[in-house]
């Protein structure tokens, strides 16, 4: 059974954003984790992010920050990254596509989660 985890945090990066030029910065980690019962390999990830005013990126590319990373039953493999809105708030959701050791694809769903600068939502 192919069964991986997907815990993220988020965070503002107010350094390196400006908000009087509509640029607000985040940054988000990920936690990977393998809780199924075979090693599988993460492929590709995609990325749908959504801004505040409904505007929509996609970003499809080969594994994540530069790795494909092959995860065995158990392992978990965290990475940070980063992405930019014109908003102070937005979301984020996607997927891995992931391959089991047998050679099966799946799709590792990454559920929603709220990118907001501090103060923006209670």
């Amino acid at each position: 059974m192919n069964q991986i985890l997907v815990d993220v945090t988020t965070s503002y990066v107010e350094s390196q954003s400006a908000p009087e030029h509509n640029l607000f910065v985040f940054a988000y980690s990920i936690s990977i984790r393998n809780t199924g019962s075979s090693a599988a390999r993460l492929l590709n990830r995609h990325w749908i992010i959504t801004d505040a005013n409904g505007k929509v990126q996609e970003v499809v590319g080969e594994g994540v920050v530069g790795e494909q990373p092959l995860l065995q039953p158990g392992e978990e493999f965290q990475y940070t990254s980063g992405t930019t809105l014109e908003t102070p708030v937005g979301s984020m959701q996607g997927s891995y596509q992931m391959r089991a050791e047998n050679g099966d694809h799946f799709d590792a769903p990454i559920a929603p989660f709220t990118l907001a600068t501090p103060g923006t939502l209670n």
